[in-house]
């Protein structure tokens, strides 16, 4: 009887359980929350279904449906599964990537110069496959700096990748304000639509619509980092860092070579991320920001109890949160922060849920 419940009390089972329990208690938080603004949770939490597209409205604007608000969602969640799939790997291997804005948008801008300066050179396929190659590079090329200044000077990865948020917010400014800006929308130029790895606005079916073209990648990308993580001698080494540094380093594993891996995978996931935001779900970049949505991934990841598969779930969820509050904000008049602060609350709830699991699994 002892070894059942040891079996369903394991680590796969105390990450459902602490992502079970953080979801329940942020959606109870949020209808409080609502509850004392004066609104109907009720009301609200079918609002934000609505605007996701995974309930249709009572009204639609012209060439619009539910299917196309679907659409749009797919397009918004895409970047979200990448980045929370960056800060998920890093914690498996006990790092905490908090770098995932940066990697982005380094990722994204160095995807909208390179596709600018070849003009329509290449023919869009190619232009689509070099702006992910880009992205890959980009954010790994980021990854194995923080990995590198880990390893070689000891410095903490939170403290480096916080400063190279800045870095590349501050000079990636400089350059579109003075280079590459539009004049007119005060962004940066917009990437041309044989390079934009989102379909916008084609036809179909008398709708126009937005096709995600990196939604199955994105998918593909989870269940291939799920296999890598569980099958692979490196993904094993990732996990046992994670879990101890001695016992690591006792057993030959190269904690230099296992810390470049990690941020390298970890950092190429983020510029994954960048590209499918900043050249895909939106065509420009704002100059003065790094994307929220790299912060939004922390919570993400928690959720998703730092798995792959959880990932994808989490980040459904995120994205129905953000996605379907501009429709909640206008149906019942909520403001939008509203939306925030849920998003907020799901990630105290996951870091204490996960902390309590993790507790009682050392008792068991």
């Amino acid at each position: 009887m002892k070894y059942s419940r040891s079996v369903f009390s394991g680590d796969r089972f105390r990450m459902l359980r602490a992502s079970f329990w953080a979801l329940l208690f942020s959606l109870a938080a949020g209808a409080v929350i609502l509850f004392l603004v004066g609104k109907d949770p009720i009301s609200a939490y079918t609002n934000l279904l609505q605007g996701a597209g995974l309930l249709p409205k009572l009204k639609y604007a012209g060439r619009q449906n539910q299917l196309t608000d679907f659409l749009s969602f797919l397009d918004a969640m895409t970047p979200m599964i990448f980045a929370s799939l960056s800060v998920a790997v890093a914690l498996r291997s006990g790092f905490f990537n908090i770098g995932v804005p940066g990697q982005m948008l380094t990722a994204g801008f160095c995807a909208h110069v390179v596709t600018a300066a070849l003009g329509d050179a290449l023919p869009s396929p190619l232009a689509k496959l070099l702006v992910l190659a880009i992205g890959l590079a980009a954010g790994g090329a980021m990854g194995v700096f923080m990995g590198w200044m880990k390893d070689r000077f000891n410095v903490n990865e939170v403290v480096s990748s916080i400063m190279l948020n800045s870095i590349a917010m501050y000079l990636i400014t400089f350059y579109i304000n003075t280079f590459y800006i539009n004049p007119v929308s005060r962004q940066s130029r917009v990437i041309s639509s044989t390079a934009r790895l989102t379909l916008s606005g084609v036809r179909w079916n008398g709708m126009k619509a937005d096709f995600a073209l990196a939604f199955p990648l994105a998918i593909l990308t989870a269940f291939l980092l799920h296999t890598f993580l569980d099958r692979t001698t490196y993904g094993f080494e990732i996990r046992a860092l994670g879990l101890s540094k001695g016992a690591t380093r006792y057993a030959g594993i190269s904690l230099s070579r296992t810390t470049l891996l990690t941020m390298a995978l970890s950092g190429a996931l983020g510029g994954l991320a960048g590209v499918t935001y900043f050249c895909g779900y939106f065509a420009s970049i704002q100059p003065g920001t790094v994307p929220g949505l790299g912060f939004d991934a922390i919570a993400v990841a928690l959720l998703g109890g730092n798995h792959p598969l959880g990932c994808i779930l989490a980040s459904f969820l995120v994205t129905v949160i953000s996605k379907g509050s501009i429709y909640m904000s206008s149906r019942l008049s909520v403001e939008p922060e509203i939306a925030s602060l849920i998003t907020s609350v799901i990630l105290i709830f996951s870091a204490c849920s996960a902390s309590f699991e993790g507790r009682r699994g050392r008792h068991d």
